[in-house]
């Protein structure tokens, strides 16, 4: 009985903790963040990080639209402990575990990650999907990008925008478990531009989504 009761904290610490930190906050050990493609004729010019304050002078695969600049300064100013570096790294992250989330249906991990409108958005898509039989057996292959394209700071509350470029594998099955769209052999490419939110004053570290759009 004891070991189950410890086995269970455990756990319950690991789904409190699994986001503390891991956008924006800086801890010493901080991977190096995921290098940018060369850009496609398509792709919007990106201005490599520069003149702004030394915890955003990474290397240059991190890149970030150049009208972000004075958002970011803003927002740095504002909580020091800020790191874009770090912020994009956990921003693929959660890209990720949201689009995972919402393929499972698992509602209550999309309410630890987006605000209610966007849960609220998710759980209509999942409710109409039950309803018909169907599931999802999707696969995000690749980030091919992710970058800042926009950054705000109105009061304490922080703002900023990440467009994503990626690919994504995606099979719907009927509930015989048929495949009625999609394939897994095939990926399909998807440009994302999500905004992730925080409260600068606020003890949570946690920055929450609080919306999704399809990005130019």
């Amino acid at each position: 009985m004891t070991v189950e009761i410890v086995l269970l904290a455990m756990i319950a610490l690991f789904v409190g903790l699994r986001l503390y930190a891991v956008l924006g906050q800086r801890t010493g050990h901080e991977q190096q963040p995921v290098t940018r493609p060369e850009a496609t004729p398509e792709a919007k010019p990106l201005t490599p990080v520069a003149d702004l304050p030394a915890n955003t002078a990474e290397p240059s695969g991190l890149a970030y639209d150049k009208g972000a600049a004075a958002g970011i300064g803003a927002i740095i100013a504002s909580d020091p402990s800020f790191d874009v570096a770090r912020f994009i790294e956990g921003a693929q992250a959660a890209y990720r575990m949201t689009l995972e989330a919402f393929w499972k249906g698992d509602r209550e991990e999309l309410a630890f990650l987006a605000n209610d409108q966007v849960r609220g958005a998710f759980e209509e898509a999942i409710d109409a999907r039950e309803a018909a039989g169907e599931t999802l057996d999707n696969r995000l292959v690749a980030i091919e990008r992710a970058a800042i394209e926009d950054a705000r700071l109105a009061g304490k509350v922080a703002e900023i925008e990440v467009r994503f470029d990626a690919y994504i594998a995606a099979v719907t099955r009927n509930k015989e478990g048929e495949v009625v769209a999609g394939s897994m052999s095939d990926a399909v490419p998807t440009k994302d531009l999500w905004t992730f939110q925080r409260d600068l004053k606020s003890r949570d570290p946690n920055w929450r989504l609080v919306e999704t759009d399809e990005a130019a």
